[in-house]
């Protein structure tokens, strides 16, 4: 008999048994987070939104407009609440990589979100314009490890085409440009080479980024309603100003297209 410890092949892309429900789940790191912490059961807003940067929830908090819920069970994180236009929303901050943002996501969709959306700054790959802006993101490329946990077959990640469309729709009103396209979703960052960058570039990536395509497949998998976009931010450090987002350090922005996204998926109900 084989032992498959002496195989050269990584185990990322065998058999997943991608029908087959997790022996470990969201649910149950929760109730012994509760248990542990003596926290109340309280659902997560509808909305909820991940900001891998941290700078929407540092804006949020320092101007009074967010207050951490003391009930959030995350072992890793912290959940904070405000509310836009009347409506109350969840934020987590500083979720960053692929494997963090589904962690977390799972947990959120857990404790009773119904919609989530990703603003993560990201470098420019094939330009639209100077940086900042946004990209809606309809496709990611699996350049990570995550994404192929949740589903086998497809060099891409994908937007749900319904919800894809009317969040483009409702981003026409927002400040900043926000261009539909496709993103290259990285593990490594500091492992961006001229070979990997020419290839993503090739296929017309618009950036990259480092959690749309674990998201997208979760999404799929798990039938959730995902949303990522890409804050261009930069040009991955090859100017001298670089990594600038703008007023509130892109905070005010991010929040126009997290509206949108959130006006777009409430008015399909």
């Amino acid at each position: 008999m084989t032992d498959p410890s002496d195989s050269d092949a990584s185990p990322l892309f065998e058999a997943k048994a991608f029908d087959e429900p997790s022996v470990f789940a969201p649910e149950a790191l929760m109730e012994n987070a509760r248990r542990q912490k003596d926290l109340p059961e309280r659902p997560v807003p509808d909305v909820c939104v991940l900001d891998p940067d941290g700078d929407v929830v540092r804006q949020l908090a320092a101007t009074g407009a967010a207050r951490e819920d003391e009930t959030w069970p995350g072992y890793h994180t912290d959940l904070y609440r405000f509310e836009r236009g009347g409506e109350e929303f969840g934020i987590v901050g500083r979720a960053v990589g692929a494997s963090f943002a589904v962690l977390v996501a799972e947990q959120l969709f857990a404790a009773g979100c119904d919609l989530l959306v990703s603003v993560t700054s990201s470098g420019r790959i094939v330009p639209r314009e100077d940086p900042p802006y946004f990209v809606l993101i309809e496709r990611a490329l699996r350049d990570e490890g995550t994404s192929h946990h949740y589903r086998s077959s497809g060099r891409y990640a994908r937007l749900d085409p319904d919800l894809r469309d009317s969040v483009e729709r409702a981003c026409e009103s927002v400040s900043r440009p926000v261009y539909a396209g496709a993103t290259w979703t990285t593990d490594a960052p500091f492992r961006e080479t001229e070979t990997a960058i020419e290839r993503a570039r090739s296929e017309g990536v618009l950036a990259v980024e480092m959690e749309a395509a674990a998201l997208y497949a979760f999404a799929e998998a798990r039938d959730r309603p995902v949303v990522c976009f890409a804050h261009v931010t930069n040009q991955m450090g090859q100017t001298e100003e670089d990594f600038e987002k703008g007023e509130a350090d892109g905070s005010r922005d991010a929040l126009e297209v997290i509206d949108a996204a959130a006006a777009a998926w409430r008015g399909s109900d």
